[in-house]
């Protein structure tokens, strides 16, 4: 089982892990580092035995505007609710009430599709 943690230097290696994976170079430690430290980010892992196996940022003003600008999911971690949770726990740690976020044209489904025997997250758009 994964848990959700605030993302800290010591999960920088897996973070730059993830992103690579997605063919994402632009991702490197030292623009990690600063990108999920930033003033107004909200970043958190989903860590499992050790290993980081998801990460989301979240840029926000605090009160009422949320954009979601980074969230990944390793291959072998999919479909296991690792992305809902970590969008909830945005949530939960902000205070907002909705999130922007931009989209591939492949990925808008998740978004949109609740997950078995869940509502779907209606603040998302």
């Amino acid at each position: 089982m994964f848990c959700i943690e605030p993302f800290a230097k010591a999960h920088l290696a897996g973070v730059v892990g993830l992103c690579a994976a997605e063919g994402w170079p632009s991702w490197t430690p030292e623009r990690v580092v600063r990108a999920l430290s930033a003033p107004g980010v909200v970043a958190l892992v989903a860590v499992e035995e050790d290993r980081v196996v998801g990460v989301a940022e979240l840029l926000t003003d605090g009160e009422v505007i949320g954009y979601l600008g980074l969230l990944v999911v390793a291959a072998n971690a999919r479909r296991r609710g690792v992305a809902r949770t970590l969008i909830r726990e945005l949530f939960d740690r902000s205070s907002l009430t909705r999130l922007d976020l931009l989209s591939e044209d492949d990925s808008v489904a998740f978004y949109v599709a609740p997950a078995q025997g869940e509502a779907r997250i209606q603040a998302l758009r």
